[in-house]
């Protein structure tokens, strides 16, 4: 869960980095596809849509959020938003390559859906799964983790990092890291009690 927060953080500064580049980038491909240079109106809007999508995906995210914590529990929740970051990021980091800033859209969007659905889940599932004395502590991690994210994301910005033209895609699919890190780690962490005891009933297994 704290690996979602740090994502959302992550992908909330990162885009400001490489702004110049991927706007020249649309310029380039809109060139090339229609033989004429896009104007300047166009660009805005094509890079503010870029901006913005995330906050949809967002959205659409934390509508879900409710539904897959009851149907498959937390944990597998949490396991399930790692597949539109994954692909979000496979989206962004292959854009340039195959000539789309269409791509990057959309990659922004699974980006956004998985924000959402985490930043709500990572909540209940450390709430539910901190001993009580620890609750409180236990549960700011998700705005903790949104701070390093972003620290992190302007770090990776930097011109002397990512922050580059040849990098920029890298820079824009960084959040596959973290990403990775909680499919690694996450599998290894027990279910929530009360998800357990109340959605399911298994009232050893909340014990």
């Amino acid at each position: 869960g704290i690996t979602g927060a740090f994502h959302y953080g992550l992908q909330v500064s990162i885009i400001s980095s490489p702004a110049e580049y991927i706007q020249s980038f649309i310029r380039k491909t809109w060139l090339k596809r229609y033989g004429s240079s896009p104007s300047a109106e166009v660009i805005t809007l094509l890079w503010s849509f870029i901006v913005s999508v995330y906050s949809i995906g967002g959205l659409l995210g934390s509508a879900s959020a409710g539904y897959l914590s009851v149907r498959f529990g937390r944990k597998k929740a949490l396991l399930l938003a790692n597949i539109p970051a994954l692909l979000g990021a496979a989206l962004m980091g292959l854009s340039r390559l195959c000539g789309s800033f269409e791509m990057i859209i959309a990659g922004r969007l699974f980006s956004g859906v998985c924000g959402g659905l985490a930043q709500n889940v990572h909540i209940m599932y450390a709430g539910e799964c901190a001993p009580r004395s620890l609750r409180g502590l236990i549960s700011i991690t998700a705005s903790t983790s949104i701070a390093v994210g972003k620290f992190i994301g302007f770090a990776l910005g930097l011109r002397e990092v990512l922050g580059v033209e040849d990098l920029w895609p890298i820079l824009l699919s960084a959040n596959a890291v973290p990403v990775l890190v909680q499919l690694l780690t996450l599998p290894f962490f027990p279910d929530s009690p009360r998800y357990l005891l109340i959605d399911r009933k298994d009232k050893e297994g909340c014990i």
